[in-house]
């Protein structure tokens, strides 16, 4: 069960396979757009009734530009997640009804957690942010730096209410239907941690260390890859890649922006700038480039996309983030909300990212600048290669497959 963007889903498809490949009956639960991804996988889908495309092209959803802070954005992020919360709960109750264990993201584990409990089910939470609170570094939703250890610590606990306060007014009447006793958000947090709730977290460890201040029951597995199959890519961008040198991927995954037509332009001028091709991923943000040094295109698999290329320039999402690590290629993040500042130092840290380029101070002159060191610092892309081959030889599927197990066990 898992809620939001299409980074929020599809790396549950690739961990639904295997499950399925090891026996098991799998069912994806999350919204009705992306049914595509579980059928692909092999899976079967409940659907949630929100469609998070159109809320982020509402007028709600654009307010989220206006937004300058990750504290800002997050206040607006949680007003809506809360009037939407509502509407997902008698759907996961359904989905619920003819499971026997649910397996829980970040963003429905209050609701889940619940749910579980009053259907008497196993429950293991997955999770694709480190969001328990931590002295090693700040909330990766607030998209801040550190505050040192104990304001990180205090930053991580006041995040993680806001996020059970989500689901404020959507629990009581589940808890109700379900046969349990009223319970506050505040204390609902504190019984699942005393309880010591299983949840796995699907990053790397060399990306991410596990905290050492995490309590028993949080790990750290590996990453979860969608499932894209052995699609090769489509013929003309194939073509486009063979034709010279390798270009440059561009894209911004489900993240919206007030102006496209400007925003391309910058990027195009930028490429240029450096030198280099392009392939721009038009996404929900709508970019979009002409002209033969250039290819605009639609969803193409990253696993089969990212090794063609000299390097990435992308929003520093979780799963975009991890596909260009696996791919072994130098990035220029370009965080624009929530997590994705999180992400985007991790890449500088890691060496594999020059710097990271904030959206709001995109110039054709500053991304120009930073890909010519992306793509001509040599150290920089044996280190990209380095990590990208660890990264392949990880499996963070099989401690999910053992959990699930132990689960039903």
């Amino acid at each position: 069960m898992t809620a939001g963007s299409r980074g929020d889903v599809a790396p549950f498809t690739g961990l639904g396979h295997r499950l399925a490949r090891a026996g098991h009956e799998v069912t994806l639960v999350t919204h009705e757009r992306f049914e595509p991804l579980a059928t692909r996988a092999g899976i079967r889908f409940h659907a949630l009734p929100v469609d998070p495309r159109a809320e982020l092209e509402s007028s709600r959803g654009q307010a989220l530009h206006r937004s300058t802070t990750g504290v800002g954005k997050l206040v607006r992020v949680v007003a809506m997640a809360r009037s939407l919360a509502g509407r997902m709960a008698d759907d996961l109750v359904t989905a619920a009804l003819a499971s026997d264990a649910l397996l829980l993201s970040g963003s429905v584990a209050p609701l889940g957690h619940a749910v579980a409990e009053g259907l008497r089910l196993p429950s293991l939470g997955l999770n694709l942010q480190p969001l328990a609170a931590t002295r090693e570094f700040a909330p990766p939703m607030l998209g801040v730096g550190s505050w040192g250890p104990f304001g990180n610590r205090v930053a991580g606990l006041g995040l993680n209410l806001a996020v059970e306060q989500v689901f404020g007014a959507a629990l009581p009447p589940v808890r109700a239907r379900l046969g349990l006793p009223p319970l506050g958000t505040a204390a609902a947090l504190r019984i699942r941690e005393r309880q010591g709730w299983p949840v796995l977290h699907g990053f790397s460890p060399r990306v991410v260390a596990r905290p050492r201040d995490w309590r028993s029951g949080l790990d750290v597995a590996g990453y979860w890859w969608p499932y894209d199959g052995d699609a090769p890519l489509p013929h003309d961008l194939r073509a486009f890649v063979e034709a010279g040198p390798p270009p440059v991927f561009v894209g911004l995954g489900s993240a919206t922006v007030p102006d496209p037509a400007r925003l391309s332009a910058e990027i195009v001028r930028a490429l240029r700038r450096a030198g280099l091709r392009g392939v721009i991923q038009r996404g929900w943000a709508g970019l979009t480039a002409t002209g033969d040094d250039m290819l605009t295109i639609d969803e193409v698999p990253h696993s089969a996309l990212f090794p063609h290329m000299a390097a990435l320039v992308h929003h520093a999402g979780a799963g975009t983030t991890a596909a260009g690590l696996r791919a072994g290629v130098p990035a220029v993040p370009v965080p624009i909300q929530f997590d994705e500042g999180f992400w985007a130092a991790r890449l500088v840290a890691l060496g594999v990212a020059p710097r990271a380029l904030p959206l709001r101070q995109l110039t054709a002159e500053a991304l120009g600048e930073a890909l010519v060191r992306a793509t001509k610092d040599a150290g920089r892309r044996e280190r990209a290669r380095t990590l990208g081959a660890h990264i392949r030889a990880e499996d963070g599927v099989t401690p999910v497959v053992d959990a699930v197990n132990r689960l039903e066990g």
